[in-house]
C-alpha cells in the first residue's frame, strides 16, 4: 500500500478508539485496498510470563472459513508409512535418509513438518534447524502421532498451529480480504475462544492486555477482548 492510500486508510480509524468486533470486522476490509487478497490477523499481547514453561500459549485452530494458505508438508515416517504418507497428501517423504539429507544441507522448503513417535528420537539431529523456526513437530501441536493419515490431511485443509513469542505475543491470520464480514467474524471468535481456553492457570491479572486486527498493508485496528 503506498504512503497516500495507507493514509487515507489510517483516516477511517479514530485514534485511540476501541472498537467493537462487527464495527472492526466492517473496518479492517474497508482498509484492505490492495491489489492482492490481503491477510487479515490479529495481533494479541496477552498477560503470561513466557519465561515459566507452563505460561507458554500454544495451541491448534481448525477455521470453519478457509484463510487461503496452501501448505508444503514434510512427513517424517518409517518405511512401512511411506506410502500412506504419499497418500494422505505429504509433499516430502522419509526417514532417516531424509533427515540425514536435511541435517547436511540444512535446505527447510516446506511449512509444516508431521512425525510418527518414533521417529521423534532420530529427529533430534534436526532440531537446531527446526526448533528456531517453529517447524519442530509437537504433541501440543498436533504434528507428532500414530495416525499420519488424519495429521496430513488436518493440516492440508488448513489446520493452523500458533503460539506466544517471547513477549507473549500471539500473531495469527484468521482470514481474507475476500472473506464476508460473517465469515471473518466466524473465524475470528473461533480463534478468541481458542486463545481463551488455553489461558494459563498460572497467569495472573489480565490476559488480553491488548488486541488489535490488521489487513496485511492496513493499519492496525484496537479491538476489546474480555475473559
Amino acid at each position: 500500500m503506498t504512503g497516500k492510500r495507507f493514509k487515507q486508510a489510517k483516516s477511517l480509524i479514530q485514534k485511540g478508539k476501541v472498537y467493537p468486533l462487527s464495527e472492526a470486522i466492517a473496518l479492517v476490509k474497508k482498509t484492505a485496498t490492495s491489489k492482492f487478497d490481503e491477510a487479515i490477523e490479529l495481533h494479541v499481547r496477552l498477560g503470561v510470563d513466557t519465561k515459566k514453561s507452563d505460561q507458554q500459549v500454544r495451541g491448534t485452530i481448525s477455521f470453519p472459513h478457509s484463510i487461503g494458505k496452501s501448505k508444503k508438508v514434510i512427513a517424517f515416517v518409517e518405511a512401512a508409512k511411506e506410502a500412506e504418507a504419499k497418500e494422505a497428501g505429504a509433499d516430502i517423504v522419509g526417514g532417516e535418509e531424509l533427515i540425514a539429507s536435511l541435517v547436511q544441507s540444512g535446505a527447510i522448503d516446506f511449512d509444516v513438518a508431521i512425525a510418527t513417535p518414533s521417529m521423534m528420537p532420530k529427529l533430534a539431529k534436526l532440531a537446531k534447524i527446526l526448533g528456531p523456526r517453529g517447524l519442530m513437530p509437537n504433541p501440543k501441536t498436533e504434528t507428532v502421532g500414530p495416525n499420519i493419515k488424519k495429521m496430513i490431511e488436518e493440516q492440508k485443509a488448513g489446520k493452523e498451529s500458533f503460539k506466544s513469542d517471547v513477549q507473549g505475543n500471539v500473531h495469527q491470520i484468521f482470514g481474507r480480504a475476500s472473506l464476508s464480514e460473517d465469515q471473518l467474524t466466524e473465524n475470528l471468535n473461533l480463534l478468541i475462544e481458542t486463545l481463551k481456553r488455553l489461558k494459563p492457570h498460572s497467569s495472573k491479572g489480565i490476559y488480553f492486555r491488548s488486541s488489535t486486527i490488521a489487513s496485511t498493508m492496513g493499519p492496525g485496528i484496537k479491538i476489546e477482548i474480555t475473559m
